[in-house]
């Protein structure tokens, strides 16, 4: 399994809406996410890679069967719109890739089966663009 990192920033967001949803009866939609908490490295905004996926980051995954590629965006639970393709941290997907960097395979359960897709490329980062406050 790849390390993962995570902003400061980031890391505390996303605790705080850990706790949220768990005193609010949610528990088990953010199994996933404390797992992936626990193991990442955390890092101050200025200094995580410019290849890391991070919280508002636009990505481009590639689906390892099909080759189908897709674009979303990672972001909290309030700002998720999926006909924008802005997927909740929540889900499946984007926790599989939070804090994953370019080139990494990741892959998570799905009704129809398991699901693999490879990180290929950021096409936007906040903290790359300077955008240190999203």
């Amino acid at each position: 399994m790849n390390p993962i990192y995570l902003t400061e920033k980031d890391q505390e967001r996303l605790h705080s809406l850990v706790q949220l949803q768990r005193q609010n009866g949610g528990a088990a939609s953010v199994e996933g996410l404390c797992k992936e908490l626990k193991r990442a490295k955390v890092v101050a905004s200025e200094e995580v890679p410019t290849d890391v996926v991070t919280m508002n980051s636009l990505v481009r995954l590639k689906d390892m069967k099909t080759g189908k590629e897709i674009e979303i965006t990672v972001v909290y639970p309030k700002d998720a719109d999926l006909n924008a393709r802005k997927i909740s941290v929540l889900a499946p997907v984007a926790t599989a890739i939070l804090g994953g960097k370019v080139g990494d395979e990741v892959e998570w359960p799905a009704p129809q089966g398991m699901l693999y897709y490879k990180i290929e490329s950021i096409l936007y980062q906040p903290e790359a663009a300077g955008d240190l406050f999203l």
